[in-house]
């Protein structure tokens, strides 16, 4: 193994545009810069490369700064016909090596990625023609033997094998939902379908996943082409039955790739066609376009390319240089690299697989949650519930929140109530959490009542951090006798699951209260045990990554810090998460703590950067991070010590992190975890109380942990878990935000 260090990396985003990218150009950039390698910026992708001159230069630390929440790609993108030429990657090479370059770092799709595999294998050939040319010489060859290359995904299809998620993605997604939202409401109004027509030529990602976090009554996808003969009877059918149970408006998605069994396309135009001469209903088409590239990154889409950007960059220095190229991609929420030349060939079997009509082996390869999402849509879409099976056990199931509010938990309360009736079960509201479960506040639900709920923030059932005591047991064991409850499903915070491990511990005493107990994590602090993320926390990132772009417009216009709250407990989450999708230069944590020493370099870093031209300072602090260095104390203390150079204001987020519509990530999660619920509880309801759990999504996967084991996974004194995987993200902020 070579111990070469690259002499310069170049950086460069080819193919379609997606949101992130410049997020992730800007993490190459400040690791390179870190890390004392020399960077430089390839635009207008393979075309700039070939053209060379002005369109490859040098990039610094601040010259990415402002970039983050940009859509699109600032180093820009163009197709280049040159570059699929070996005259025109022989030209590529040698402006590359006249910059000193080396090493490459590629943000696009599968073709920008296979591209720049070929141009690595040419690599050493390239050189020697340059050299038997004059173009070169024989030295200059010798000291780049080799090209290294490593590939990052730029794709809002997310159709890439390697990666859980692709830069943009999410945003697309976000765009998606939010136009669907829009649209149910005038749907509405006037009874009206909409033809809703997406992005994804070979992956229905998109279309499916937009589906389930809208509430679309139908989709249509590559991967589950519509059967000849029967698809157009079975939607009509559907969408009749809604209208009959008293929907008054209905949502079709269509991915663009969309077919039939025979491979026939099926279009927008031609659902609204049938639906409007078959069930004679009002049916429009809305083809979403471009509109799904466009626009600034979400939280996840900055945070993503961040992290992948410094991984690439870590991996040109210290990888080995005689390994094949890789992609650099999340699986599990952990960074994970896969062999280039194998990620696009998986990427391409799949569209091989749907070509040969292999549809159940090309929905396996992508991914069983994939699959599980396509499942629980076929349920939760339908206007009523299947009729119990014969010999089915039906249980009652009560459903409530507990904690404080997060956005999602209507969602998680709608897949419940559908996906439990559908298994034969019977479900009851339980209204403002265990206080209302103690004064027996309960109603029946049914299918209908749920409807609308997918995109409704808040929690329409109420909720409370009531803590059950001694007279509350037996008031609980009560209502629980008198209902007939069989088991109860409780979507909470912190505090939803310490009340839930109370009742739990008290059947010993109180014989009702020995029933199956689930808990789901709804809390935008993300400081519950054994899941990564809880319901709520993404969309709070998006609230606190959205209002501070406006704050930083503020900012940089009267050279002026910001000092920031937001919320959090005991758990830094979202002052992290949050700052590092902001560009903040530090994240005050209560894991951490703030010292005076932190403050005497965080006082002279800003006057440093003030005084070398920068107009805007953005510090995030966690509402708990110290007792005694407040925020007013900090926004004091930076005031007095700015002087002239800047002013200091401070800004505290407060409720409105708990508000809001629900993120796709959010309602995609609360369905999925919905699910696991219902399936737990259906599957373990004879076995009392030691089926008591509470669930979460880890290593990509939904676990089960029973509720005894709560005490033991949290901190003592605290309000937070034990093991907390996104503290591994310091290091990543940290070499965003300081200028070497």
């Amino acid at each position: 193994m070579s111990d070469h260090r690259p002499s310069n990396i170049a950086v460069l985003t080819s193919g379609g545009d997606s949101p992130g990218m410049n997020a992730a150009v800007r993490a190459v950039v400040r690791t390179a810069a870190h890390r004392d390698v020399g960077v430089h910026a390839v635009y207008e992708g393979y075309k700039g490369m070939v053209d060379g001159g002005d369109a490859i230069r040098p990039i610094g630390f601040g010259d990415v700064g402002g970039i983050l929440h940009r859509g699109g790609t600032e180093i820009g993108t163009a197709r280049s016909e040159a570059f699929r030429t070996r005259d025109g990657r022989r030209q590529a090479a040698k402006n590359l090596i006249e910059r000193d370059i080396d090493a490459l770092v590629v943000i696009g799709g599968d073709g920008s990625l296979t591209g720049a595999d070929v141009f690595r294998h040419e690599w050493s050939g390239l050189l020697d023609e340059l050299v038997e040319a004059g173009e070169l010489d024989r030295e200059q060859a010798d000291a780049h033997p080799r090209l290294r290359l490593v590939g990052l995904v730029g794709s809002i299809d997310n159709d890439m094998f390697g990666t859980d998620m692709t830069i943009g993605s999410d945003t697309a997604l976000h765009r998606i939902t939010e136009a669907i939202d829009a649209l149910h409401s005038t749907a509405a109004s006037h009874q009206r379908t909409f033809v809703v027509e997406v992005m994804g030529r070979h992956c229905g990602y998109l279309a499916l996943m937009g589906a389930l976090s809208t509430g679309a009554n139908w989709v249509l996808i590559p991967e589950r082409p519509a059967q000849v003969g029967e698809w157009q009877d079975a939607m009509c059918e559907a969408l009749s039955a809604g209208r009959r149970a008293g929907r008054r408006q209905s949502i079709v998605v269509v991915a663009e790739g969309a077919t039939d069994t025979d491979g026939n396309p099926v279009t927008s135009e031609d659902v609204r066609t049938l639906l409007s001469e078959r069930l004679g209903v009002d049916t429009r088409v809305t083809i979403l376009g471009h509109v799904q590239r466009g626009g600034a990154p979400s939280a996840f889409d900055r945070n993503l390319g961040t992290l992948l950007g410094y991984a690439a960059v870590e991996h040109l220095l210290h990888g080995d240089p005689d390994a094949p190229p890789q992609v650099i991609g999340i699986r599990e929420h952990q960074i994970v690299t896969t062999p280039l030349e194998h990620a696009v060939d998986q990427t391409r079997t799949v569209a091989r697989l749907l070509d040969q009509g292999d549809y159940d082996e090309a929905m396996a390869m992508r991914g069983g949650s994939f699959a599980d999402s396509w499942r629980i849509l076929q349920t939760i879409t339908r206007a009523t519930a299947r009729p119990p099976g014969e010999g089915q056990r039906q249980l009652r199931i009560g459903i409530m929140h507990g904690g404080g509010p997060a956005p999602g938990r209507n969602t998680a309360v709608r897949a419940a109530v559908r996906l439990a009736m559908d298994r034969g079960h019977r479900t009851v509201a339980i209204r403002r959490g265990f206080r209302g479960l103690a004064n027996g506040w309960v109603e029946e639900m049914d299918w209908m009542t749920v409807s609308g709920w997918v995109q409704e923030g808040g929690a329409e059932l109420g909720t409370s951090r009531y803590q059950p005591h001694d007279e509350g047991y037996e008031a609980i064991a009560s209502t629980i006798r008198e209902h007939d409850l069989d088991a109860l499903l409780v979507i909470g915070g912190f505090s939803a699951y310490r009340a839930a491990h109370a009742l739990h511990d008290a059947r010993g005493t109180h014989p009702a209260l020995d029933l199956p107990i689930v808990c789901m994590p709804a809390s935008i602090n993300n400081d519950l045990p054994v899941s990564e993320l809880a319901v709520g926390s993404d969309t709070a990132l998006n609230a606190i990554a959205f209002d501070v772009d406006r704050i930083k417009q503020s900012a940089v216009a009267a050279h002026r810090c910001f000092v920031v709250e937001v919320m959090g407990h005991d758990s830094g989450y979202l002052a992290l998460l949050g700052g590092l999708a902001t560009g903040a230069e530090r994240a005050y944590l209560p894991e951490e703590g703030i010292t005076l020493a932190d403050l005497q370099r965080d006082v002279h870093d800003l006057i440093e950067g003030f005084e070398g031209g920068k107009r805007l300072g953005l510090m995030i602090r966690a509402e708990r991070a110290d007792e005694i260095y407040t925020t007013d104390f900090l926004a004091a203390l930076f005031e007095k010590e700015g002087g002239d150079l800047f002013d200091v204001r401070q800004a505290v987020l407060g409720h409105v992190q708990q508000g809001g519509s629900p993120s796709p990530f959010d309602r995609i999660q609360a369905t999925r975890l919905a699910a696991a619920c219902v399936e737990h509880l259906s599957d373990r309801a004879g076995e009392g109380g030691d089926a008591s759990a509470f669930v979460g999504l880890q290593s990509g996967r939904v676990r089960t942990t029973p509720l005894a084991e709560f005490p033991g996974l949290v901190e003592a004194g605290a309000q937070r878990p034990v093991e907390q995987w996104w503290l591994d993200v310091r290091e990543v902020a940290d070499a965003m935000a300081r200028t070497p």
